[in-house]
Order: C-alpha cells, then sequence, then structure tokens
C-alpha cells in the first residue's frame, strides 16, 4: 500500500491503517483490473449528507467529449470486463447518451449509478429507452425504506420521486424477473454508524418495498460511508468524527482486503485523472500516488502495483467490507 498524506485530521489515538494492514501481514497491491469506473462529474440534483465527493446543483465540473474521447479510446484499446458509469448524477450529463452509446459494444457489462431523482426528470425520461437497447445494469441509490430515514439523507421530497422512478423503471422491465434487465439499490446509513447485515436488510428491503408500493429490485448493497467529502464535514461539525473512525477501526476484518475494489478497479475521473478508487478520487489521491492521466495509459494498471489510500480506507474494511 502507497499510504498518502492524511486528508483530514487523524483522531487521536487512531493506528493508521497501512500499519493495521502490516500486523495482519497484508498488503494492499492491485491484482488483475476487470472494471472500468467513470466519474462523469460532480453535478447532482441532490445535496445528499453522506456524499463522500460533495455532489451538488452547483458544481459545475463535468466530462467534457473531448474526455469522453479519450476515455472511449482507451476502453476500445483495453478491454475491460465491467464498465461502471458514475457521478454526481451521470444523468444530468449531457453527453451520456454518447458514452453510453460508444462503451456498450466494449465491455460485456455497461452499469450506471442513479439517484433515481434526476433520472426522473421529463426531459431525461428518454434515457430509459437508451438503457433498455443496451441492457444497461442500474444500480439506484436508495438509502431506507422509511421516508424520515431517507429524506433526512438526501432532502424533503426525495421519497416520493424515487419511488415514481421505481415504478416507472419496474413498468419498464429494470429489476422483474426474466426481463434481464437488472437494477439493484444501495444503500448508506443515515448517521456515524455501521451498516446492518446485508442479507437480512435485503429481506427487509424486498418485503417492504413489495408490501407498501408493489415493487421489485434484484438485489441491495449496504455499505459503511466514508468519512470524505461532505459526510466528512458532517462528522466533524457533529463531533461524530472520533467515535465514527473508531468504529470502523474496531470493525476491521482482513479477510475483506483481498476482495477489495480498488485491486480490481480503475477510476476515471472527469478530467480524465486515475485514481485507484473513487474514495481516493474524493481524496484527491492519485493513482498508486503517481498523476497520470486516461490518455497516457495503453494498457492495465500493473498487477503488484502499490494502492493508494490512507485512513478512509477503514470504511472499506469495516464488517463485510466494501468490494
Amino acid at each position: 500500500m502507497n499510504e498518502q498524506p492524511d486528508r483530514f485530521p487523524r483522531p487521536p489515538g487512531l493506528q493508521r491503517f497501512s500499519e493495521r494492514l502490516a500486523e495482519h501481514r497484508l498488503s494492499l497491491t492491485r491484482e488483475q483490473t476487470t472494471t472500468l469506473q467513470i466519474n462523469t462529474g460532480l453535478l447532482c440534483d441532490l445535496c445528499c449528507r453522506h456524499c463522500h465527493l460533495e455532489a451538488g446543483p452547483q458544481r459545475s465540473e463535468i466530462m467534457s467529449r473531448a474526455t469522453m474521447e479519450q476515455v472511449i479510446a482507451h476502453a476500445q484499446r483495453v478491454h475491460y470486463q465491467t464498465v461502471d458509469i458514475t457521478g454526481g448524477a451521470p444523468e444530468l450529463v449531457p453527453e451520456l447518451p454518447y458514452l453510453i452509446e460508444q462503451l456498450a459494444p466494449q465491455t460485456d457489462r455497461l452499469m450506471l449509478r442513479t439517484n433515481l431523482t434526476a433520472l426522473s426528470r421529463p426531459d431525461k425520461l428518454a434515457l430509459i429507452d437508451l438503457f433498455k437497447q443496451h441492457k444497461v445494469v442500474l444500480v439506484a441509490s436508495f438509502p431506507a425504506t422509511n421516508t424520515g430515514q431517507l429524506e433526512a439523507q438526501r432532502g424533503i421530497g426525495v421519497m416520493a420521486s424515487s419511488l415514481r422512478m421505481l415504478k416507472q423503471l419496474n413498468e419498464a422491465g429494470y429489476g422483474m424477473t426474466g426481463s434481464g434487465l437488472q437494477l439493484d439499490l444501495v444503500a448508506n446509513p443515515a448517521g456515524a454508524f455501521l451498516p446492518s447485515g446485508q442479507e437480512q436488510a435485503e429481506k427487509k428491503f424486498k418485503r417492504d418495498l413489495a408490501r407498501k408500493w408493489g415493487l421489485q429490485f434484484n438485489q441491495l448493497y449496504i455499505f459503511a460511508n466514508a468519512p470524505l467529502g461532505r459526510f466528512l464535514h458532517w462528522l466533524q461539525q457533529s463531533d461524530n468524527l472520533q467515535s465514527y473512525m473508531e468504529k470502523l477501526a474496531a470493525g476491521f476484518n482482513p479477510c475483506t482486503v483481498e476482495g477489495l475494489m480498488c485491486r480490481g478497479l480503475l477510476s476515471v475521473n472527469w478530467d480524465g485523472y486515475l485514481h485507484d478508487c473513487d474514495f481516493n478520487l474524493a481524496a484527491g489521491v492519485p493513482l498508486s500516488g503517481i498523476v497520470t492521466h486516461i490518455s497516457e495509459l495503453n494498457d492495465y494498471p500493473e498487477r503488484g502495483m502499490a494502492v493508494a489510500g490512507g485512513e478512509h480506507c477503514y470504511a472499506c474494511t469495516a464488517g463485510s467490507g466494501f468490494t
């Protein structure tokens, strides 16, 4: 692991993540890179409290057509099993249809992460047909089936618009058995605590969504919040940073390290610069600690390269981890 300078004041007594790895005789290095993750920008229609990127309506950073073409050219040179499009809200990027149409033939699995509300805008609904055409896997943020909990994290009125969008996606075949159109949900805790067990949470989500609103989805992924961006600011302002970091460190699970996403993922920022993962992107930590642009990379990142990181990596190794 290539440790980078702290991106936030390390709480007193918190062991460095690199030291915790060393205690367990573990190292964080790259395996075969199978996923290309593309962050299309920080523009979003929401200002979620847990956002590690500080995305929002006032952000103007989005991926240009020129950078998209560099990303597409790389994907044509180097085959990735999965291409994962994220943001911000990717739907708000004007050139998103072009990016999808060009990338779909280059990968086995094309994913897009949606907050549901951006997709529900009248001028964005046509994207659903494009997603269906290319069998794009949709991964939707939906942190709770309780309205109060969800809106405490994402804003007033978001539950109703999210439910309307889930209904439209179900009507289009997404999440429905036998359709071949996958709709997964992602949930993050609303406060400074670790998530519940994923298996039980998925059962509850499926039961609640079906019973209350007649909705279906395929899988639920539930992860701890990374102490970065807007969530870090909230932790500091609410005087929860020390206790939260202690919870993450206490929950460190060495069994998660082998399957961490950063070992097989390449993250491209909206400006084309590369990172080991979306959290390092948020922290401003470049790929293996070396500033590299997508236009400079002609092959996969080399196996065995050290993964850059810091104390925010505890969020990915607590409990069941972020794999």
